[in-house]
């Protein structure tokens, strides 16, 4: 009888360490899991951070401008060289503008939940990671480009962030000025491909200075009063019923339609005239609608099409390349 009770207390107390192992091995298991999931959700808010969306409207005016720039044979390593280091700079400075706008950018619906007005970042990693991205990718156009291309990547980060930033909340001529930096891209990649900038180059800055107010302006308008709410004056105080706003779209769609049919650098003939128009057209038919109308979803459809617009109008420039 003792052997036995001393067998069946034995078993239980094999039993009892099992299933202590097996306690612990599920909390480490589940412990590593939340780990897991902690590092990828921090992953994912600096990916956040550096405005993935916009960076790819960035590479691709950088890509136009570099083949654009381009003399003699295309060197693909060379596109790829002035790629990585806008999209550092550019990555850059996303990060370090919601650094710089996290009150700010917390008290609008749109922008409530971005990583560091959330608390899911914080404001000294949002800074650090932003200038890191910056500086190593002004040292990558310097190094693997040339001077020319880091130095305009490094002048849009500064314009942007010292004057376009702070100029939100204190005059709606930030829309003017912010079209600078914004446009800059493109030259950015047209030094990449031949370390120089010429008229054909400030054409095609052009082209892309243009484009951004129809499209900004559509947005401030989607946005009025959550900008307002953040103290953002991204339109004036006396267009009330945005019809000075929506005219300045038209004002400007008007003269970056016929700008695109200019016969610069040789473009011209009637498939590209003909691609052109449709192209303008298309956009042009939104925008009158949203002159006869306050309604948002039409601001929308115009930021939309303006969405579209831009990569066939580089298409068709990058087609007709003399």
């Amino acid at each position: 009888m003792c052997i036995a009770s001393a067998i069946r207390l034995d078993a239980a107390t094999r039993g009892t360490n099992l299933a202590k192992i097996g306690n612990i091995a599920t909390e480490d298991v589940a412990a590593s899991l939340t780990s897991m999931q902690r590092l990828t959700s921090k992953l994912r808010d600096y990916y956040t951070l550096t405005k993935p969306e916009v960076n790819l409207l960035i590479l691709m005016t950088t890509s136009a401008g570099y083949y654009l720039g381009c003399r003699g044979p295309f060197r693909i390593g060379g596109l790829l060289n002035t790629l990585v280091g806008t999209l550092l700079v550019a990555s850059g400075t996303a990060t370090l503008n919601q650094w710089m706008e996290r009150v700010w950018d917390g008290q609008m619906r749109r922008t409530a939940t971005r990583p560091v007005p959330s608390g899911r970042i914080s404001a000294r990693e949002a800074f650090v990671f932003g200038v890191l991205l910056s500086v190593s990718g002004g040292v990558y156009l310097a190094i693997a480009v040339n001077i020319l291309s880091a130095l305009l990547a490094i002048s849009t980060l500064l314009s942007y962030l010292w004057i376009y930033t702070p100029l939100k909340r204190k005059t709606p001529l930030c829309t003017l000025l912010g079209a600078f930096p914004g446009a800059m891209p493109t030259l950015i990649g047209w030094a990449g491909a031949s370390a120089n900038i010429n008229r054909q180059a400030w054409f095609l800055f052009a082209i892309l200075f243009l484009w951004q107010f129809p499209h900004f302006l559509a947005i401030a308008l989607m946005y009025r009063h959550d900008y307002a709410r953040a103290g953002y004056r991204m339109l004036p105080d006396f267009d009330r019923d945005s019809r000075f706003t929506r005219a300045e779209i038209l004002g400007f769609t008007v003269v970056l339609v016929i700008a695109t049919m200019l016969p610069v650098a040789g473009r011209s003939g009637p498939w590209y005239l003909t691609g052109m128009a449709l192209a303008g057209s298309f956009l042009l038919y939104h925008v009158i609608k949203l002159t006869k109308s306050t309604s948002t979803i039409l601001a929308s459809r115009v930021l939309h099409a303006s969405v579209l617009y831009l990569p066939v109008v580089l298409g068709l420039m990058i087609a007709y390349k003399a």
